[in-house]
């Protein structure tokens, strides 16, 4: 395999890793938001994420430059309010109905990219993001019903993809390390606030079983997650970042299905087979020179 191929194929990997562990969050969470209130455990979650990743390298709080802390506090803000808006339209809604609405990230985020970056959408990114979509279509969506809580998960799906764009610009030239802590430290400011903000006061998990939860989801689905995807989106174009990130869906279903919780499917099957025909497309090798050159971070 050449250089340039590895290159390319590193930050797909690097993601797929990221929303493996999204989806194994999904399973982990599912019993442990049940003992906790969500804005609880979303505090402690990412409030233990920013605790690791300061104490794995704690020089990163003398390389946060004027503009890594302007760009990722703004980049942490859209992050935290969309956790918050999905939160609050999940319990206005359904859980299918949540998952699919929040997915419409990978159709709006080439869009503001188009809109707002004039990035060209080409054919592939396109196809891939139908297909992605009628993907979560087919594992999310029971029932067609539009609530009030659709509004709320909607504007979550647009949070996102301005998330996902935001990092598109902001990630080349910073270090990808002190970027996402302070998005990491952003959001726990935020989740902070929500929690006291209920009336009822910080709820600490109330037992090994959801602190487990938190612990793996912190170290894993944040730190890690989130260092990764700034990392792989210094290097890929935002059309293809969306599409492959709606693979969490995909992963929390199999995962779900390996520990028991749900049946396999005909639906899981269909749509993870819609999910990988929407990532070959977008990934097919084109002799074509990326809009968008490589760059490397600190």
């Amino acid at each position: 395999m050449s250089s340039t191929r590895r290159e390319k194929l590193l930050p797909v990997a690097a993601l797929l890793s990221v929303t493996a562990s999204w989806g194994a969050s999904f399973v982990l969470m599912k019993d442990a938001i049940e003992r906790q209130p969500v804005p609880d455990f979303l505090f402690t979650r990412f409030a233990l994420a920013a605790v690791v990743m300061i104490l794995v390298r704690p020089r990163v709080l003398l390389d946060i430059t004027p503009r890594v802390l302007w760009t990722g506090s703004i980049a942490g803000a859209v992050l935290g309010v969309g956790f918050m808006t999905q939160t609050i339209g999940l319990q206005l809604s359904t859980a299918a109905i949540t998952g699919f609405l929040t997915g419409l990230y990978v159709i709006l985020t080439p869009l503001i990219a188009w809109i707002f970056l004039r990035h060209r959408l080409s054919p592939q990114v396109l196809i891939g993001a139908v297909l992605a979509l009628g993907s979560l279509a087919v594992l999310s969506i029971t029932d067609l019903g539009f609530s009030e809580g659709s509004f709320w998960v909607i504007a979550c799906a647009v949070l996102f993809a301005v998330h996902i764009v935001a990092l598109g610009v902001w990630s080349p030239g910073s270090s990808a390390y002190s970027l996402t802590v302070v998005q990491i430290l952003m959001v726990t400011l935020l989740t902070g606030v929500w929690t006291l903000a209920d009336g009822d006061g910080y709820v600490a998990p109330p037992d090994v079983g959801v602190w487990t939860a938190v612990i793996i989801t912190a170290v894993f689905a944040t730190a890690a997650g989130f260092l990764l995807q700034t990392w792989a989106q210094a290097r890929m174009d935002t059309g293809r970042v969306a599409i492959l990130l709606t693979t969490e869906v995909l992963w929390a279903g199999i995962l779900a299905v390996g520990v028991g919780q749900e049946p396999l499917t005909i639906r899981l099957v269909i749509g993870g087979a819609i999910m990988f025909a929407a990532m070959l497309i977008i990934e097919w090798p084109t002799k074509k020179v990326p809009e968008h050159p490589l760059v490397h971070l600190e």
